[in-house]
């Protein structure tokens, strides 16, 4: 794919040379939409997107502008809404024919926060049946026999491509890290509770997450940034301070940073290439990395995970299953089933579990700037039936934990494969400092770090 034109903007850079006068909103969407008509045929990442309603938002931010008035730190640049958010101006289907058509009168609190900050909601991206694992159309964009992961899908696919400079995206078990690893971009989730999930699918309340796609840290940090704040409608969410990750992510870390290399539970579910890549970039930070094993204790997260998710979903899509049942994939509904029958004193002690995991893992953190570990097996499988496993997400998710996913890697066969950092919970903005030097460190290295 080449990377020329305002399309290869990244989302900094747009939104400084909108402010400037040296490109107008207009001239970037159309080229994004440009981008969209070639690409889309095979890559297939939205679900609804209306070329002249983008045009009407970038020419509202124009002539805004023009007129000397502010524009927002997001003023003009487009953005991709996984449909999964509500949204005014389009359609929010979960991916489930059971809600086609399904209009809202209010933006959910992530797409107000993005308008607030003046980007364009180009239009929504396709998930994955109720951003579960049953696939929707879009392929990867690297190789379109392969899948893009889930359940994100058409946002990681979307950033991509080149389509749009940032897509919004969710994470209740791998959804945000496992397809911005497969696409080769930028994943970022931010601890639990720092993003708002008012107007957004319910699936699992301890467990849902935001996400954001980009082509670097610095946009994934300057978009999470502009959708934090306080929603007292968010249960999960505190009044407190945001950290000021678009900074963040342009900084130095005050010291060189430390990593713990941790296998994680699902090491022994990583492809040979995938091992042997980790093992040369921990050799080739040195010093800077340490091999660390948890204790077997968390080997036992895949279980209780399943049990508070499987759960959860079976409360939430009561009405869904009551409603049409023969419009639910078989994957979702033999998950539903076995929710079903959790029972209340196992669902209770896999919330216990969050909490005791969580606090074991903040040790780490006292030795350890932050985790290094793969963000997937390995390469995008090949195959458009399923979205790929979630396992080297599990663990991060369930206790809530930031993470963040590089595009510093290639398996054997030229496919991306992400590196993922964890930081501390609450530890995000040291989080995206780590990230920043890690790309850095590995660009000025040179050093080619692979699977072939």
């Amino acid at each position: 794919m080449t990377q020329e034109g305002p399309f290869a903007l990244g989302a900094a850079d747009a939104a400084r040379a909108i402010r400037d006068g040296k490109i107008k909103s207009e001239e970037l969407v159309q080229a994004c939409l440009d981008r969209i008509s070639a690409f889309e045929p095979t890559v297939q990442a939205w679900a609804h997107l209306s070329a002249e309603h983008a045009l009407e938002q970038a020419r509202a931010i124009d002539q805004r502008r023009y007129k000397g008035q502010e524009i927002g730190p997001l003023g003009g640049v487009p953005v991709g809404i996984k449909d999964i958010f509500d949204t005014v101006d389009y359609p929010t289907e979960y991916g489930s024919p059971i809600h086609k058509g399904r209009q809202t009168i209010d933006d959910a609190s992530t797409v107000a926060q993005l308008r607030q900050a003046g980007a364009v909601i180009m239009g929504k991206t396709v998930t994955t049946e109720f951003a579960v694992y049953a696939p929707g159309k879009t392929t990867n964009p690297h190789d379109v026999s392969r899948t893009p992961g889930g359940s994100s899908s058409g946002s990681a696919a979307a950033v991509a491509s080149f389509m749009v400079p940032l897509a919004l995206g969710s994470q209740t078990n791998g959804s945000t890290i496992r397809p911005a690893s497969f696409c080769g971009v930028v994943g970022y989730k931010p601890s639990f509770g720092l993003i708002s999930r008012s107007g957004a699918l319910r699936q699992s309340p301890p467990l849902d997450q935001v996400g954001v796609f980009a082509r670097s840290v610095e946009d994934a940090g300057l978009m999470a940034q502009h959708i934090m704040h306080y929603d007292a409608h968010d249960a999960a969410m505190r009044p407190i301070a945001m950290p000021p990750l678009a900074q963040a992510a342009t900084e130095k870390p005050p010291l060189p940073p430390s990593f713990a290399f941790v296998p994680s539970p699902a090491w022994d579910q990583a492809e040979p290439g995938t091992q042997e890549a980790f093992s040369e970039l921990a050799d080739f930070l040195g010093d800077q990395a340490q091999r660390l094993a948890l204790a077997e204790v968390y080997d036992e997260v895949f279980e209780w995970q399943r049990r508070v998710m499987e759960a959860d979903l079976a409360k939430s899509f009561a009405a869904d299953f009551e409603r049409a049942p023969d419009k639910i994939s078989p994957q979702l509904t033999e998950m539903v089933e076995r929710g079903r029958e959790v029972m209340a004193v196992d669902y209770n002690l896999g919330l216990d579990r969050q909490v005791a995991f969580e606090r074991g893992l903040d040790e780490v953190f006292e030795d350890f700037d932050v985790i290094l570990t793969p963000a997937t097996q390995g390469e995008a499988p090949v195959g458009l039936d399923a979205t790929g496993s979630p396992s080297f997400c599990t663990l991060w998710t369930f206790t809530g934990l930031p993470a963040i996913t590089l595009p510093l890697m290639q398996g054997e066969n030229g496919m991306p494969l992400g590196v993922q950092l964890v930081g501390k919970k609450g530890g995000d903005a040291r989080l995206l400092r780590v990230a920043s030097w890690l790309m850095a460190a590995v660009e000025a290295g040179d050093t080619d770090i692979d699977t072939a």
